[in-house]
Formats: C-alpha cells, sequence, structure tokens
C-alpha cells in the first residue's frame, strides 16, 4: 500500500506494474535519499522455498554486474515473507511497449538497441553469467535511447521451474533456443539465438515462429528455418541479414561465441563497405533436409551460370571496343596512363611516409594483441608476454570441438585489438568436456557449480537443513547425486545438496504435538508464535490442525509462525471467526 515501509527502509510511493510472476512498485529509499523500483515475488513463486532460494543467490550474483546497459540491482530480501529485490528504477518502457507502439524500428535504430544489448551482455558473458531469459519485455527503453537489460536474477532463477510456468513459457518461448527446447542447458550461445530472434522482431514487426501452444512454437525453434528477413525488407544490407542468420543459427557451433563477438560484427554492420557483402555460409550443418540443401545448390549454380554469362558479354564487348581503337589513339592513351601513374605513385609514397610516421608514433603508445589462437597455453602466454602484455591470473576455460584441450580458444582482448602496454589479456583454454567428479564436500556450491558448467555439465541442488551446531557452513556442499571419481561429459547433470543452517519445522499437525510443545519449540529457536484457535463441537481439543510454514522449510530467527488449534465451545476466550471465516450465524435479517 502506498506508504508502506519494506523492511523499514523502502517507502512505497505506487505501483508501477503487475505480472504472473512479481509486482514492481516505486519506492523511496529513506537511507540514500533516492527512488528505486522494488519487485515482491508473487504467486506460487513466493511460496516456493527452492525457488526463493535460488533467486536470491542469483540475484546477488547479478548484484556484481556494472554496465550502462544493465539494470543494477542494489538489495535482496524478505519482509514478513515477502520477497523482494530493489533495483535502479528507470523512467521508461519496455520494447514491447515500444513495438506495439511503432509496429517496427528502422534497421539504424535496432542496430543501435541490439549493439547495446550486447554491450551489456559481453559484460556478464565475461563472467560467465548466463540472462536465459532474453526478449522485449526485459529490455527496458530510456527516453535518451540508453537500453537496460532487466531480470537478470528473476531469469536466472526461474530458468529450473520455468517448463512448469504456463505465462513464463508462453511469454518466452518465442525467443527459445533450440538447445533449450530440445532439453539441453544454456550457454553463453543460448542468448546469443534470443537477441538474433529479438533482432528479427525489430526490423520486422513479427515474431518468427509463432503457433498455437507452447510446445508447437518450440518444435519451430528446433525444425524450422528462420524466414528469410529479405522476403520482409528487401532493401535492408546484407551485413544485417548476415549477422541474424548467424545469431540464429541452429546449430550452436555456427552462433558468436558470446555476446562480446556480436557486438563487434554490430559495430561496422552499417558502413557502407559492408552493404553488399556475400550472403554467409554456415560452417557446420544445420537442418538436414535433401530438398532444401538441393534447391539450395540449384539456386547457386542457377547464379554461377547467369554470372558466367553476364562475364562473357562484357568480354565480347570490351573486344569489340578495343578494335575500334586505332594506333594514334593507343599512343595518346599510353602517355596518359604514364602521366597518371607517375601521380599515383607520388601519391602512395606520401601516404606510405605518412602511415609509418603515425605508426612509430602510436608504436610507443599501443600495441596489437597477437593471434594465439590454437596454440598451447604456455607458448600463448610466453609470445603475449614478448610483445608488452601480462596475463591474467583468472584464466577462463571452455568446451570446443575445434580446438584441441589445452590449447587457447581465444584472448580478452581478442586478436587484433589495439592495448596500451602492459594490459592485461585473459586467456580463455579449450577444455574436454569431460570432468572426472571429486568429492566436493564442504566446497562452496556456487564455485563448483562455476567451475562446472564451464564443461557444460547441468547442475541442480536442493536445499538440506543442518543444525547450527553442525560444521557445514551456509552454502556448501553436504552430499551430491553422482559419486567421487565418475566422468560426466556435457549436457549431463548432478544435484548437490546444499547446506542451510538451522534446523527444520516439524510436522505440528502429525497429532504428536501440543500447543506447549510448539511453544517450546518457538522459544528455543527465537520464533514469533501466533496461535489461532477455532471452536469445535467434536472432541479435538487442544488438536493442531494446522500451521503457516511447511514441515522441513528452515527455521530462522524471529520469524513469524501461525498455529490453528481446535478448542471446546465452553472455552470462553475463542476467536468465533478466525480469519474472517463464514458463519452460519444471522442477525436483522441478515447473514
Amino acid at each position: 500500500m502506498k506508504g508502506q515501509k519494506i523492511s523499514d527502509r523502502y517507502q512505497v510511493i505506487k505501483s508501477i506494474g503487475e505480472g504472473g510472476m512479481a509486482n514492481v512498485y516505486l519506492a523511496y529509499d529513506t537511507i540514500l535519499d533516492r527512488n528505486v523500483a522494488v519487485k515482491v515475488l508473487r504467486g506460487d513463486l513466493a511460496t516456493d522455498e527452492k525457488f526463493v532460494r535460488r533467486f536470491q543467490r542469483e540475484a546477488l550474483a547479478a548484484s556484481s554486474l556494472s554496465n550502462p546497459n544493465i539494470v543494477e540491482v542494489y538489495d535482496v530480501g524478505e519482509d514478513n515473507g515477502e520477497y523482494y529485490i530493489v533495483m535502479e528504477y528507470i523512467e521508461g518502457k519496455h520494447l514491447k511497449q515500444l513495438l506495439k507502439k511503432r509496429g517496427k524500428l528502422t534497421v539504424t535504430e535496432a542496430v543501435d538497441i541490439v549493439s547495446q544489448i550486447t554491450d551489456g551482455l559481453s559484460v556478464a558473458h565475461d563472467s560467465y553469467i548466463i540472462h536465459r531469459d532474453i526478449k522485449p519485455q526485459n529490455i527496458m527503453i530510456l527516453e535518451n535511447g540508453l537500453v537496460k537489460i532487466t531480470d537478470f536474477g528473476i531469469a536466472m532463477a526461474m530458468n529450473s521451474t520455468q517448463l512448469t510456468q504456463t505465462n513464463s513459457v508462453m511469454g518466452s518461448v518465442h525467443y527459445l533456443p533450440p538447445e533449450q527446447a530440445n532439453g539441453k542447458g544454456a550457454t553463453l550461445q543460448s542468448d546469443i539465438y534470443s537477441i538474433g530472434i529479438l533482432f528479427y522482431e525489430l526490423l520486422t514487426g513479427k515474431l518468427p515462429f509463432k503457433g498455437e501452444n507452447a510446445v508447437e512454437i518450440a518444435l519451430k525453434h528446433l525444425k524450422e528455418p528462420l524466414p528469410s528477413i529479405r522476403d520482409e525488407l528487401p532493401n535492408i544490407p546484407q551485413s544485417v541479414e548476415n549477422i541474424i542468420i548467424k545469431a540464429t543459427a541452429k546449430n550452436p557451433k555456427n552462433r558468436y561465441a558470446d555476446a562480446r563477438e556480436m557486438h563487434e560484427d554490430l559495430k561496422t554492420c552499417l558502413d557502407p563497405a559492408r552493404a553488399n557483402e556475400a550472403k554467409i555460409h554456415l560452417k557446420y550443418q544445420e537442418v538436414s533436409d535433401d530438398t532444401k540443401v538441393l534447391k539450395q545448390v540449384k539456386e547457386e549454380a542457377k547464379k554461377n551460370s547467369d554470372s558466367k554469362k553476364v562475364n562473357n558479354k562484357k568480354e565480347e564487348k570490351e573486344e569489340v571496343i578495343a578494335k575500334k581503337i586505332t594506333g594514334d589513339d593507343l599512343k595518346k592513351q599510353n602517355k596518359t596512363l604514364i602521366l597518371l601513374a607517375s601521380i599515383f605513385t607520388g601519391l602512395v609514397i606520401v601516404v606510405t611516409l605518412v602511415f609509418v610516421i603515425i605508426m612509430v608514433v602510436s608504436r610507443t603508445s599501443t600495441i596489437i594483441v597477437p593471434d594465439v589462437t590454437n596454440k598451447p597455453a604456455d607458448e600463448a602466454i610466453k609470445i603475449l608476454q614478448k610483445a608488452g602484455f601480462t596475463i591474467s591470473e583468472n584464466e577462463n576455460y571452455e568446451y570446443s570441438e575445434d580446438v584441441k584441450d589445452g590449447n587457447v580458444i581465444r584472448t580478452l582482448p581478442r586478436a587484433g585489438e589495439p592495448r596500451k602496454k602492459n594490459a592485461e589479456i585473459k586467456l580463455v583454454i579449450s577444455r574436454d568436456n569431460t570432468v572426472t567428479i571429486d568429492d566436493y564436500t564442504h566446497e562452496s556450491f556456487l564455485e563448483i557449480k562455476g567451475a562446472l558448467e564451464v564443461y557444460g555439465i547441468i547442475v541442480n541442488f536442493e536445499d538440506e537443513v543442518v543444525d547450527t551446531d553442525s560444521d557445514f557452513k551456509e552454502g556448501e556442499i553436504v552430499s551430491q547425486s553422482v559419486e567421487k571419481g565418475k566422468n560426466l561429459t556435457a549436457g549431463e547433470s548432478i544435484t548437490f545438496y546444499v547446506a542451510q543452517v538451522g534446523v527444520a519445522y516439524p510436522d505440528f499437525t502429525d497429532g504428536s504435538y501440543t500447543v506447549e510443545d510448539v511453544e517450546a519449540f518457538c522459544e528455543d529457536n527465537e520464533i514469533k508464535l501466533d496461535i489461532i484457535e477455532t471452536p469445535s463441537e467434536t472432541n479435538l481439543d487442544g488438536t493442531i490442525y494446522r500451521q503457516s510454514r511447511a514441515a522441513g522449510s528452515r527455521v530462522s530467527k524471529n520469524a513469524e509462525f501461525k498455529i490453528y488449534v481446535y478448542r471446546n465451545d465452553n472455552d470462553e476466550n475463542l476467536d468465533d471467526n478466525p480469519e474472517g471465516e463464514i458463519t452460519s450465524d444471522c442477525e436483522d435479517g441478515f447473514c
């Protein structure tokens, strides 16, 4: 409600949005004196304790991201059973609203927006954080044109539950990568596919795949090629179509490696020199459809044939013209050519000298990152150090079918980019997609999760409540579903049972507990207890028939806990109408 304070800090000003997943409020941060957006979880998500734990962890991880194109996460918390996330307040609209108003955008506008999205995501991808739910509703745009990506924490937490959340699926399935539609885990390239679909929608004003339900649309992502954007927009630059083709490739190996690579391509896609570049041909097989392949071969053959005919006619025409030139004409032409050649040579010498001078001057301030792709890591480090760079101690590892295990896939910054002397270079090294599982007991779940996901392993977790005097710390792994020594490959999964320090709420409704037992339990664990008594005509006096927190959920200090108890009618202190229950009493003709 307006004026209400959340956690005695964020004072609600007004509601600014409602959805199936959360309500969003404009609030005033009374401590830091600023307006913020507070997103409060609602519905089934707020009562799903596993989701809430995941939401809190992932949102906190996302809060470490810093980029102008990412909505900043300030705080994550809980107040009287309401879970919330506090974010930077954005005065703007999301892209879906913009598309409804405009229909479609110009090529320049769409390229600018997608460039900003990939710039923001490149920071997340550098930290191996995957958004997993890129769609227009999660992209805000300000009045000045600045783009902001939102819902990092919620999108990542939703990853394991969205297939059972109908509203969420229908909102996201239009941008669902084929590998996720096929039940595989998300990768950095999954975000790339979603950006490609979004790019297509911004330019055409329509979605490439539609269907009656989520399953039908997902199957189209898996099987059907993306409709040609040039059928919709014949005058679009080939360079722009090439970016969309590469980003939305069915086979992840044909896509950009990450958002940064796509961003670099977008930076030059509207240059005049790229307007008529050749249509991209994907290296790896996409859809095994012999009919489509045959049709493509025939079209290419026809193009080559037509091209040869045009060249032959051109040669014949030039031969006829040449025969008409007299000997005197040839002499005059030769003199002119010699003069032009002399002028051109002089210009080349001048330009070369200027270029050399610029290179000599700039060499003292910047150097070019050498290409060490496919070289062993030790050799690559020596080359980079010799060139004048320092090597980051934080090496990143990825699985690659094309690069040998232990060799360099790429560098960050990439090869060919200018950097100052002694700038830090990070290596991305190929790692075999088979990993031997170790005993991860007492290890940090988040650290092990990140290490295994590099191999493409799908990491799941379950909360494991441990006693306060246990030797396990919060967030440590208690046990695991795959034993030490077993090998896992990309796409396979492992489940970890993660320590949640505290004791679990018993099932007080099983008939073995009295009200006094509950009072003692709450006193020992510093829990606020509220006892609600209900009249009963049967012999159920003192029976606990309901509790506000599920059995097995973790106890936390100062939490509010309610129990509902039957009492016989002869007790004078009963609440005859707990929680506004409908009664059968009537008074003055009204019930």
